[in-house]
């Protein structure tokens, strides 16, 4: 499996696009900015499977329905977020100065439980990581050692949890059960920023420490 991240829109969101040998690729959190996210799918010849978002926050949404609609493949969320996507109250776009109302039709598909996930050929294993919103998810490769966390986990930083949803404590019990549990190597794909590994974060975040 290769992997590219996308920083997009005016947040710089990371999108990733996740492809194999088969040419088959997946989008997590298209957030802007399609036509670059389509450019890179048409450069490798990809064939789309779904959009997965790691939740529905307005910075990671905004390109969803011009993705879905252009390849027909579903768009997975986690089921506590279900009615996001289409409320700009709910997915903070109403919220902020100089951002749009960022509207999409609800998932095709929702997560309501943790374990293995697949989709297509596809497999990962999905883990419930609240706290920055009600519902967080990870999306966890075990065998490409990667996870992906959203707005969960940053390098040197956490989420924010002032938003609608949001809850610290929550957050910090999802980072240290779910996400600092896997192996140290692992590499963090967050939603905002640069690569971090586990190791990193756990050596020297200062928002972990003392929990």
């Amino acid at each position: 499996m290769e992997w590219i991240q996308m920083p997009l829109g005016p947040l710089q969101t990371n999108a990733y696009i996740l492809y194999d040998k088969n040419n088959s690729c997946l989008i997590v959190d298209p957030g802007e900015e399609p036509g670059k996210v389509k450019l890179f799918i048409e450069k490798k010849k990809l064939k789309p499977a779904a959009i997965v978002l790691t939740h529905a926050h307005f910075d990671h949404i905004g390109a969803v329905d011009a993705l879905r609609n252009e390849y027909k493949i579903p768009v997975y969320l986690h089921e506590n977020e279900r009615k996001w996507l289409s409320d700009p109250e709910k997915n903070g776009s109403a919220h902020f100065a100089g951002i749009p109302l960022i509207q999409a039709a609800d998932p095709d598909r929702t997560f309501s439980e943790e374990g293995a996930v697949a989709i297509e050929h596809w497999t990962f294993e999905l883990l419930f990581t609240p706290g920055h919103s009600p519902g967080s998810v990870s999306l966890y490769f075990k065998e490409e050692e990667l996870v992906i966390s959203g707005d969960a986990l940053f390098q040197g930083s956490i989420g924010r949890t002032d938003l609608r949803g949001g809850n610290h404590h929550l957050l910090l019990k999802s980072i240290h059960e779910k996400l600092l549990s896997l192996p140290e190597d692992t590499y963090v794909l967050s939603g905002h920023g640069p690569v971090t590994t586990i190791r990193s974060e756990m050596d020297s975040n200062p928002f972990l420490n003392g929990f």
